[in-house]
């Protein structure tokens, strides 16, 4: 398999993980005063921060993307990625100092590991510690270290999500980069339309939008565990703060090419977007980088079960 394209420059990406744990958080760190914005498509989202990407909120930057296992427990990570941003004289200028901006998002692995284990401040900073540019470590690693998909049938007859990238250089020559963590109670469809990773039924792999469709009623669980896909895609391509909100709305449609189904009640499916690039932003930027992120994307979640496998 082609290595794909390095992390843009400036971008750096770091993971603590609890094998034994089942848990792990992934920290994306940006250059310095990058501008990003957020699209949250699932229906149970846990999240931090994502109201300073909004197009009213005053601050126009990320200073760092949390992804972090542990569901809401794991939001505690943040506090160790912002007391590594205030060491590293990182955040958003005050009269008073600076002040990190950390939007963050979870997954749900309780079920992973031993369950009393979450990421918390330490495995953040851990995280902002172990960083670094080029291409990150993937598959079950960082937040991906408890990740699962397929999840209709019940979590034990589900298969091995985990963390995925991709990258591509555009005919403009800007990198756009995606990481993604799969967790999602969907299947996992490759580029041609065929199944890459569902449910497991009498040792074969089935189709989770076929199977819900097919029911005459609901499982007995009722509904599946919580799951969710969170992403963020990295560029050095010039965008405002609402242009990569448009880029991040973009990228969700990466999310239903290779997620299916997706977007449901119980996925909390979240996509960020930095974009590190100086200069006035160009009109066609966010439509030129918004189609390569929804292709990173796709391609970022079917590189997570590929390495998790």
């Amino acid at each position: 398999m082609t290595e794909p394209p390095p992390l843009p420059e400036g971008f750096a990406v770091g993971h603590w993980s609890d094998l034994a744990g089942g848990t792990g958080c992934t920290v994306v760190v940006p250059p310095p005063e990058t501008p990003g914005g957020v699209c949250v498509h699932g229906g149970g989202p846990g999240t931090r921060e994502t109201d300073t990407l909004g197009p009213l909120a005053n601050a126009s930057e990320a200073n760092a993307i949390l992804i972090t296992g542990g569901s809401a427990f794991g939001l505690a990570a943040a506090d160790g990625v912002v007391r590594w941003l205030e060491e590293h004289e990182r955040g958003y200028f005050t009269p008073f100092g600076r002040v990190p901006l950390v939007p963050a998002a979870v997954i749900y692995d309780l079920p992973s590991g031993e369950g009393n284990v979450r990421p918390g401040p330490e495995a953040g900073y851990a995280a902002c510690e172990a960083a670094a540019g080029g291409v990150p470590e993937r598959g079950g690693v960082g937040a991906g270290t408890g990740a699962t998909v397929g999840k209709v049938l019940g979590r034990e007859r589900a298969v091995q999500g985990g963390l995925g990238y991709a990258a591509m250089i555009t005919g403009t020559g800007h990198t756009v980069a995606a990481i993604a963590v799969v967790n999602a109670m969907g299947d996992v469809i490759d580029a041609d339309g065929s199944l890459l990773a569902g449910p497991r039924s009498d040792g074969a792999a089935v189709r989770s939008s076929e199977l819900i469709a097919e029911m005459k009623e609901a499982p007995e669980y009722r509904v599946p565990e919580g799951n969710s896909t969170p992403v963020c895609v990295c560029t050095d391509a010039a965008l405002d703060k609402r242009q990569c909100s448009i880029v991040a709305r973009s990228a969700t449609a990466g999310m239903g090419r290779a997620i299916d189904p997706v977007f449901t009640p119980v996925d909390g499916d979240v996509v960020f977007c930095l974009a590190s690039g100086r200069g006035k932003p160009e009109q066609f930027a966010p439509i030129q980088i918004g189609a390569a992120a929804a292709t990173v994307t796709a391609a970022a979640i079917r590189d997570a079960v590929r390495q998790a496998g």
